[in-house]
């Protein structure tokens, strides 16, 4: 027994080192520095850990973060306020100034264009706002927020081994909750499934063609079947799933896409 209590005793500074998540911006310096470790044993390497050094609590991604309205509203409402309707026009005018780009990512990954193109549209109106928040602090700033942190870490080490691998800096700018780029890839999926399409040997999610043939390589990846139907009870529409929670954006995409496409 009294070993056993020697032994509880020795583990106590182990566990007492590990930061706990927290809900407002006092641990977050504390978290960081146990993160870093983490960080490290993921293979996250010199300038990805510099990055997380200089990462501040996003105080604007933890209110954005609490108050998502917009996915709590109807079909009808949602496709209203995201812009359904213009982003159908300038979708179509899109793919008719460049058939040769979105013929050539079908053939490539089977997915549409009207899909690439209505995520497109929705998540930066065609790249023309991509987000003002710093990403490495807004991931950072979510997997140390006790909501959802086991969801963010892996994209909070995506995001340091982008920066390692020279995809983002420390002042590159995407969404309130980290995503980046033309279609918003969150970090880890950013990592995981972007392609250098441009051939530079940079994978560059600001660059609109690396960008969405990183978006059909992650559908594919995700089960995309090619010639399939992408509507609510068809194959590929669970794919469309993966892209995104939420059933309004699912089925805004999809009703889009199919007008773009039409």
């Amino acid at each position: 027994m009294l070993r056993f209590a020697l032994l509880f005793a020795l583990s106590l500074p182990a566990l007492a080192s590990a930061a706990p998540c927290g809900n407002t911006s006092s641990g977050f310096e504390t978290w960081k520095k146990d993160f870093a470790k983490q960080a490290k044993r993921a293979g996250v390497k010199k300038k990805g850990l510099q990055a997380l050094a200089q990462s501040q609590y996003a105080t604007r991604t933890i209110a954005a973060d609490r108050n998502q309205k917009s996915f709590k509203y109807s079909l009808d409402k949602f496709m209203r306020v995201r812009g359904a309707d213009t982003i159908v026009v300038q979708g179509r005018k899109r793919k008719a100034r460049n058939p040769q780009f979105y013929a050539a990512l079908e053939r490539q990954y089977g997915v549409p264009a009207g899909v690439l193109i209505a995520i497109h549209g929705m998540e930066t109106g065609f790249g023309n706002f991509m987000g003002d928040s710093q990403v490495v602090s807004a991931i950072t700033t979510l997997a140390y927020d006790c909501r959802r942190s086991e969801f963010f870490i892996p994209h909070a080490i995506g995001a340091l081994k982008l920066v390692d691998q020279g995809s983002i800096t420390t002042a590159t700018k995407g969404a309130k909750h980290g995503e980046l780029g033309h279609t918003q890839f969150l970090p880890g999926n950013a990592m995981q499934y972007g392609v250098d399409a441009t051939g530079d040997g940079q994978v560059d999610f600001y660059n609109m063609t690396d960008a969405l043939a990183s978006t059909a390589n992650f559908l594919r990846k995700k089960g995309w079947k090619p010639g399939r139907g992408y509507q609510q009870g068809q194959p590929n529409f669970a794919v469309i799933q993966q892209w995104n929670a939420a059933s309004v954006y699912q089925q805004s995409i999809a009703i889009m896409a199919a007008r773009i496409d039409g």
